[in-house]
């Protein structure tokens, strides 16, 4: 399977300035930039983004919101919650990020490329419909996947968010719905200390969220498994239209923030593992989306996004999912599948 990939490169995001001490910084993405220039360049599709629409925007956040983001223009440094600094060009570079994935989107359902990576910040699974937080202004993916819905009458979206942090406001913003299936695996000792395994959604979203707390010393091995075995039953079982991905990659290693133990080569091997799953099953791949989330070691983040990006455009079927198990991740497995089991996806 020969994917084509298109993604997202614009200065103007760096332009969202934070503070030099603040761990969300322009260092991240100029970064991947140097990176993308170096090795893929003339192996995926670059896209330059334009603008959302206030209309657009509004599809997720309050008027109420959207005006508190355009009037940081008028100062030089805003504070929107104790983390979240934006500098007088952010609101630009937040409309950008969201235009991105809508792009990303478009691009995905005219078939004109087979998986998009929308390289931008800030990034956005924390924003709640009228709250930024979390260094998240507005929520990228949650506006991106209402746009599917909207435009191109999608009504079976999985979302993957395999940022350290809970990612609470796609969480919360699609919890009490069923064309949504958000699965999220993260560390509730960090922010916004959420996400526990009994939050399964609620009304007609019961059994549309899954959400799976990690112990810090699980390994990259650990990971293949406890996604082998709770998102590939969801995917065969709610069989989407559309795969989205929250791409933070604060789990590393190296990671200030993160604090858990793995390899940028997680990534690419669960990236790997989709697309080799809808191979096996001789079905084709839905249109794959991914937007940057979380990741503070600039380093590791290039790495990490290489490795998702060497994945989507070398494909790379020969991988092999024997790897040894920890007695922690098991248990996390036989929780998350005891727990699923009434709603009958795994």
């Amino acid at each position: 399977m020969n994917l084509r990939v298109g993604l997202t490169r614009d200065d103007r995001f760096l332009d969202h300035k934070t503070g030099t001490d603040h761990p969300e910084h322009p260092r991240r993405l100029a970064e991947i930039y140097r990176m993308v220039d170096r090795e893929f360049k003339d192996r995926v599709m670059i896209i330059r983004p334009e603008p959302a629409t206030v209309e657009q925007v509004e599809m997720i956040h309050t008027a109420g919101h959207v005006r508190r983001i355009l009037k940081t223009a008028e100062h030089r440094i805003t504070s929107m919650a104790p983390d979240t600094q934006v500098s007088a060009r952010s609101y630009m570079a937040a409309w950008l990020a969201v235009g991105a994935c809508l792009q990303g989107i478009d691009l995905l359902m005219e078939k004109t490329v087979d998986s998009f990576f929308a390289l931008v910040r800030p990034p956005g699974h924390h924003a709640l419909s009228n709250k930024a937080g979390g260094f998240c202004i507005f929520n990228n993916i949650a506006i991106a996947a209402r746009y599917a819905m909207k435009t191109y009458d999608l009504n079976r979206i999985v979302v993957i968010d395999w940022d350290i942090h809970h990612g609470n406001g796609i969480n919360d913003l699609f919890y009490d719905q069923n064309n949504v299936y958000y699965f999220s695996t993260h560390d509730t000792e960090l922010y916004p200390y959420s996400g526990f395994v009994e939050e399964t959604g609620t009304g007609p979203g019961l059994g549309y969220t899954m959400n799976i707390p990690l112990d810090r010393e699980l390994a990259d091995s650990d990971m293949i498994h406890i996604y082998q075995n709770t998102l590939l039953p969801v995917l065969a079982g709610y069989t989407p239209q559309l795969i989205m991905v929250a791409a933070g990659f604060d789990a590393h290693s190296s990671d200030p923030i993160g604090k858990s133990a793995f390899t940028e080569h997680v990534y690419g091997r669960i990236t790997q593992m989709i697309i080799d799953f809808y191979i096996r099953a001789g079905k084709p791949l839905p249109p794959f989306f991914f937007a940057l989330e979380g990741g503070y070691d600039p380093r590791s983040l290039k790495q990490s996004v290489h490795s998702v990006l060497t994945a989507l455009t070398e494909n790379d079927t020969s991988a092999s999912y024997l790897e040894p198990i920890s007695e922690s991740a098991l248990a996390i497995i036989n929780t998350v599948a005891t727990t699923h089991k009434p709603y009958g996806i795994i």
